[in-house]
């Protein structure tokens, strides 16, 4: 189906918003910061929720103590600098890696089929570190469906992580978990059509106000882009799925 186009449309962070703690309920938070800020969602909004604040919410945390880190990872960890049990849970994260130069960033494609800069894992600190969640795809749904039992909203929620490019410096922003969007648009001109991977223009898009260090916002609303609903995910675009 070729996409509806979009013209234009807003975005802005849902802010001042709350440091989450392990086990902390994301939907809840978001709803109590759209109470207290006023805001009001609207049918068709995009809410596009960082991952590590999915991860934290999931208690996806690590502690680098309790990892041995083996032959390999005290190598890679030598090359690059990172914490050697910080290497070991990307390796064990992942099925294969490159280094994008000598010294890194290690680009490496997760279990669950996406490539990503170290393996989508955050520090957390110096002690510790934060695991994507589980089933990026399955925490985006439950988002969705308790946002919309909370708001009576019909919303998208699209979760984003930042990425590393083997190819140049600097770090972009991808989607990882999508509920409520088709992955994938089809535009099509002087009779070409071209796939888009859609969930990931619409982190981009959100990462401009998302992953600024000390910005503390981890939520964004995109509104009036012009998308078709869908029940697939991000993984339904993957080329290695788990």
């Amino acid at each position: 189906m070729t996409a509806v186009p979009t013209s234009g449309f807003s975005a802005f962070a849902l802010e001042p918003f709350p440091e989450l703690q392990p086990g902390d309920d994301l939907a809840g938070t978001v709803t109590d910061v759209l109470g207290r800020t006023g805001t009001e969602l609207r049918d068709g909004d995009i809410v596009v929720v960082a991952s590590k604040a999915v991860s934290i919410a999931e208690k996806r945390y690590v502690d680098l103590a309790s990892v041995t880190p083996g032959p390999k990872a005290l190598e890679l960890s030598a090359k690059t600098g990172k914490p050697a049990p910080l290497v070991q849970l990307i390796l064990d994260s992942s099925s294969e890696y490159v280094l994008a130069t000598e010294k890194g960033p290690i680009i490496a494609r997760h279990m669950l089929g996406y490539q990503l800069a170290s393996a989508g894992i955050d520090c957390a600190g110096t002690e510790g570190a934060w695991l994507l969640p589980a089933d990026p795809d399955a925490s985006a749904r439950a988002l969705r469906d308790a946002l919309i039992a909370f708001t009576g909203v019909a919303v998208t929620v699209v979760i984003a992580d930042s990425d590393d490019r083997a190819d140049r410096r600097g770090a972009t922003v991808i989607s990882i978990g999508a509920a409520g969007v088709r992955p994938l648009r089809t535009t099509e001109h002087g009779g070409k059509r071209q796939e888009e991977t859609f969930t990931d223009l619409i982190a981009a898009a959100a990462g401009i106000i998302l992953g600024q260090r000390g910005r503390g916002a981890p939520v964004a609303i995109l509104r009036g882009i012009a998308y078709e609903s869908s029940g697939e995910g991000v993984a339904a675009v993957l080329h290695h799925r788990p």
